[in-house]
């Protein structure tokens, strides 16, 4: 007797891939594909804890979250004290550096705007030893780079900034302030 082989249609095989792919892709939720009522408790749901976060003078939250160390993108969202979204935007990007060249930055102001760094560490020569934090981002959307920031000899403020090629992607990279 011979057995009858039923005929699998092509939907049915297809199924299980495209069911996998659709969870795996609903996994890659970011700030940026959140609807516009978002609240806080709704992003934490779907994007888990921010990497962090600080209190803004409205009373609201701003919250971040960030792909550092090894990732090269952050997004920050601002909540009202009511928890509703009010502003998001990707923050490593050349525009939102360029903010460090007005005001009196902090070490606390950079990681309420930026996030925690990918490192940080002291340069320079001993008398003159500056506190530097890197972060990792794609400068001007395309190259692989490094936003060195750097707080002075006493750590207090920012003094300057600059990017710089992410020596992960160059091995005879002399500009490498510390080990990435």
């Amino acid at each position: 007797m011979q057995t009858k082989r039923l005929a699998t249609p092509r939907l049915a095989r297809l199924s299980l891939p495209l069911a996998l792919a659709t969870l795996l892709l609903g996994a890659c939720s970011t700030p940026m594909t959140l609807p516009a009522d978002t609240t806080l408790d709704s992003a934490t749901t779907t994007l888990g804890a921010p990497t962090s976060s600080c209190p803004l003078a409205n009373g609201g939250l701003r919250a971040v979250w960030s792909q550092q160390p090894q990732g090269q993108y952050a997004w920050a969202m601002d909540f009202d004290a009511e928890g509703r979204l009010t502003k998001r935007e990707p923050v490593l990007t050349n525009e939102s550096f360029e903010r460090l060249r007005t005001g009196t930055w902090t070490q606390q102001d950079v990681t309420c705007a930026f996030g925690p760094p990918a490192r940080t560490g002291w340069v320079g020569l001993p008398s003159l030893r500056e506190q530097v934090w890197g972060y990792r981002y794609r400068e001007n959307g395309v190259w692989n780079s490094v936003m060195y920031v750097f707080f002075g000899m006493t750590g207090e403020k920012v003094t300057r900034f600059y990017p710089g090629p992410d020596p992960r992607f160059d091995d005879n990279a002399p500009w490498n302030y510390f080990d990435f």
